[in-house]
């Protein structure tokens, strides 16, 4: 071998072994901040999962006549077809009515500390009751859902099957305890994962530079965690506060929650798993480029510009959070009797 030719060979090993402990580093210092989705479903807080409850949770998730007008699911703002939000500025509901907020993925989200952009629900289950009771959103009320589902014996069966030590099966509490199950499965392993389980080949560079970028400008000081965020409030504007456009003087966050002024315009971090599926973006749902929503959060939160090729270079690592999504096959519900609730579409 001529001498040239080993300093070549010799440079290009000395550069591949650089890149190797380079990749080595930041994959530690990724992991001390992210964790990956585990392989198995996370056990639920006083709520046993079984087949049977998955797939009564799975029905009723479905189910628009959980709803006074018989129109509205929970599939209906969480579209799991369509990263598990409804891709609009701000949910409709009940009689047409625009909600306050932007409705947030369900894909997840039983990861999240707790749930709503507020905090206000502690689980899946306390959400799950949330959106069937609010007058923009379902419009019902706990008595007629149970007395819906009782009108279905197929319903009645599935809840006795579901909770079979339970005396009176039927109830609220366990309609929303099924709902709950089921959105326990839905997890969406990404190439983020199993970059961070040591694959260095699930990630492209850009998307490599776009993780440093997280990290270093500091984005992951709010969005860590298995689910880069949905586990800490931070006031929206921490820095500089964005226009009214982007943050609605009249939403004051989780003021509501706790009447405590230190709250005012406080959020819960949004998780950013499938953030480029789930537009528009914030709790407003003022902003429709994901490029645009991260430069923001670099002025606001974080007091620093962030310009278009490391934005770009940060959207590319976002998009390694969006992840393989679990079968969706769509229920077969048990049909209404004489005794069924009839809808209806008046305004209380």
């Amino acid at each position: 071998m001529t001498r040239p030719l080993k300093l070549i060979l010799g440079t290009v090993s000395a550069l591949a072994l650089a890149q190797g402990a380079a990749a080595s580093e930041l994959r530690e210092r990724a992991q001390d901040m992210f964790a990956p989705l585990p392989s198995t479903i996370p056990a639920l807080n006083d709520n046993i999962l079984t087949e049977e409850k998955v797939d009564l949770g799975k029905a009723l998730f479905f189910d628009p006549r959980m709803s006074a007008s018989g129109v509205f699911s929970c599939n209906s703002c969480h579209n799991l077809a369509t990263g598990g939000d409804d891709n609009m500025e701000t949910s409709i509901g009940h009689a047409w009515q625009k909600g306050p907020r932007n409705s947030p993925t369900v894909l997840n989200a039983v990861f999240n500390d707790a749930q709503f952009w507020d905090g206000r629900a502690a689980d899946l289950a306390e959400q799950a009751k949330g959106p069937v009771q609010a007058g923009v959103e379902m419009a019902n009320t706990p008595d007629n859902v149970v007395a819906t589902l009782n009108s279905m014996p197929q319903y009645v069966e599935w809840f006795e099957a579901s909770f079979p030590d339970v005396a009176a099966p039927v109830s609220f509490d366990n309609f929303a305890k099924a709902i709950e199950a089921y959105e326990a499965t839905l997890i969406t392993p990404a190439p983020f994962d199993a970059w961070l389980n040591g694959d260095d080949g699930a990630l492209s560079d850009t998307q490599v530079a776009g993780l440093e970028l997280f990290i270093d400008k500091g984005c992951s000081a709010c969005h860590n965690g298995v689910n880069l965020g949905g586990n800490g409030y931070y006031p929206f504007g921490l820095i500089e506060k964005p226009g009214a456009d982007v943050l609605p003087p009249d939403d004051r966050g989780r003021f509501a929650v706790t009447e405590t002024a230190d709250d005012s315009y406080v959020f819960r971090a949004a998780p950013l798993r499938n953030i480029d599926q789930t537009a528009p973006y914030f709790h407003s749902g003022k902003v429709w480029d994901l490029k645009v929503a991260v430069q923001i959060m670099g002025t606001s939160q974080l007091g620093t510009e962030i310009n278009d090729a490391e934005a770009d270079q940060i959207v590319a690592f976002l998009g390694a959070l969006t992840g393989k999504m679990p079968e969706v096959v769509y229920p077969v519900l048990p049909a209404e009797t004489l005794k069924t609730p009839r809808p209806t579409g008046e305004v209380q």
